[in-house]
């Protein structure tokens, strides 16, 4: 009764009333997919509770215990979780944005007087084992965290507020860092492979001879940022010559150029037949970008931006499109001639959390790509090829037309 009041306070209707909930035990309790977005729970048990998709933004968790509670997809932008207890916690794509982690002052009770007597402790965000695998933490407070053990696979950090957390042993392997504050974050034994370290200094941060940092992307070099200018002006003589039906410019070759420093110069060209092979392009805005028949086999393509984009013939075979936003882009086959066409090829790619929300995948080629988390909500599916995909937790491919085009 009171989350069914709460739910009518959030959405304007009448004899709704805020929820209240400190202090109260619900242990194990069901509230998956139920709307509490401002609501209070401070130090409240919620140990083993299913929050599967909650939403639950700038909801106020102070000191709340969180252990074993499911809160995968679960959506706490700005929550107050200082003090909170995550142990063993699973936040799966959980949405955390601007939450608060910080120190909080919990009272605590006399063990023989009780409230009457009670004293003041300050209590660390506690995240030892939990499950972050493709969250979204970016600009969360998480000063003074002790994460040990935590999977941050594939989450996005950035701009979080880190120092002085404890990572150790924990597996951050894709993880996106750019601009956090990494002062004395400690990363002995961590996993920090493939992460994305652009605008942090690690060397502010406590490593060992176990971290593994494999594969990590640092910072554009300046050879790159002064090549810049040159690639952009290769970029915009491809988009002449898509312009002027060949007669002028002529496609680009970047093959395993660092494209970052041209951040959003990308957005609405027209760069078909271009080749990008093994290129470095993380979190570049190509929004509404045309890309038809390009080569951008092998890129790294993590955190991009191609919804309303042109994707039609596009080959990114073993790209790393993981956190990729492909919301409305087209993949469907590329014309070549009176009667041939060439799909769209995925094959063997990284397409881990993206959001493909109502893209157009006719007849493209995902054989063996890692598909796990991606939301296909809406997409077109007819005639596309899943072979040997690895499809846990993906969203949108329950209907009868989706499990049909999974066998093919």
């Amino acid at each position: 009764m009171i989350v069914a009041a709460h739910e009518r306070f959030v959405s304007g209707r009448p004899g709704g009333k805020r929820a209240s909930l400190r202090f109260v035990d619900m242990s194990d309790c069901a509230l998956s997919g139920r709307n509490l977005a401002d609501a209070d729970i401070s130090a409240s048990i919620l140990d083993g509770a299913k929050l599967i998709g909650t939403k639950l933004d700038r909801a106020t968790l102070f000191g709340s215990d969180l252990r074993r509670a499911d809160l995968t997809g679960a959506s706490l932008v700005r929550a107050d979780l200082r003090g909170a207890c995550l142990r063993g916690a699973n936040l799966t794509q959980a949405d955390l944005t601007q939450a608060d982690f910080r120190i909080g002052q919990v009272a605590v009770p006399h063990p023989v007087k009780g409230l009457s007597a009670t004293s003041h402790e300050h209590r660390h965000g506690q995240l030892d084992s939990a499950t972050f695998a493709g969250a979204t933490l970016d600009q969360s407070q998480m000063e003074d965290v002790t994460a040990f053990a935590a999977d941050f696979t594939d989450c996005s950090m950035k701009g979080a507020k880190l120092s002085r957390a404890n990572f150790k042993d924990a597996n951050l392997s894709g993880a996106i860092f750019d601009g956090a504050d990494l002062g004395g974050t400690n990363f002995e034994g961590a996993n920090l492979s493939y992460a994305v370290l652009t605008g942090v200094d690690l060397r502010a941060s406590r490593t060992s001879s176990t971290t593994d940092v494999t594969g990590v992307v640092a910072a554009s070099t300046p050879e790159a940022i002064a090549r810049a200018p040159q690639l952009l002006a290769m970029l915009q003589a491809n988009h002449l010559w898509c312009q002027s039906g060949g007669r002028e410019g002529k496609p680009a070759n970047l093959d395993g150029e660092d494209l970052r420093p041209l951040r959003g110069k990308l957005r609405g060209l027209r760069l078909s037949a271009c080749s990008a092979k093994g290129a470095i392009m993380v979190g570049l805005d190509l929004t509404g970008t045309q890309m038809q028949g390009a080569n951008l086999e092998g890129a790294d393509l993590r955190g991009v931006c191609f919804a309303d984009a042109d994707l039609r013939g596009i080959r990114l075979t073993q790209a790393n499109l993981v956190r990729a936003d492909l919301r409305d882009a087209v993949f469907a086959p590329l014309p070549i001639s009176a009667d041939r066409t060439t799909p769209g090829y995925l094959a063997n790619a990284q397409v881990r959390f993206a959001h493909a929300e109502g893209c157009d995948l006719t007849g493209a080629v995902l054989d063996g790509a890692d598909l796990r988390g991606a939301d296909f909500t809406g997409a077109y599916l007819e005639n596309a090829s899943f072979k040997d995909a690895q499809l846990q937790a993906v969203v949108g491919l329950e209907d009868p037309r989706a499990r049909r085009i999974q066998l093919i």
